[in-house]
């Protein structure tokens, strides 16, 4: 069975390497054993725990605006359609998602869907 080796450096996984316990322990770094944990390099360690890289601020941003576009997309019928059932709200939701960025509920807290 292969064993999957974590380098750890600085609190976080430098490297992942295949090799035995054994060689593992001859490295100079601090090694763990990882084989199955579904960890990756830049995942942090605590010494006890993994977990995966903070993302910046920016990062959540940028991915919040792209939900809040996609959302905007999947809506863009509702918007041309007249009739379309509490079509009010919608339009509501819409307008809600353009102001999002600029509130101070972003990125936080995504504006409500209408039912």
């Amino acid at each position: 069975m292969e064993n999957h080796i974590a380098i750890i450096k600085n609190g976080k996984i430098d490297q992942i390497i295949v090799a035995s316990d054994d060689y593992a322990n001859t490295l100079a770094e601090q090694t763990v054993n990882v084989t199955g944990l579904g960890v990756k390099n830049g995942d942090l360690f605590d010494g006890l725990n993994f977990t995966s890289k903070i993302k910046s601020i920016e990062e959540i941003e940028s991915e919040n605006r792209i939900w809040r576009n996609k959302e905007l997309a999947s809506t863009d019928l509702i918007a041309q359609t007249p009739d379309y059932p509490n079509r009010d709200a919608w339009i509501t939701y819409r307008q809600e998602l353009r102001d999002w960025p600029s509130t101070a509920d972003f990125p936080e807290t995504k504006p409500t869907k209408p039912e």
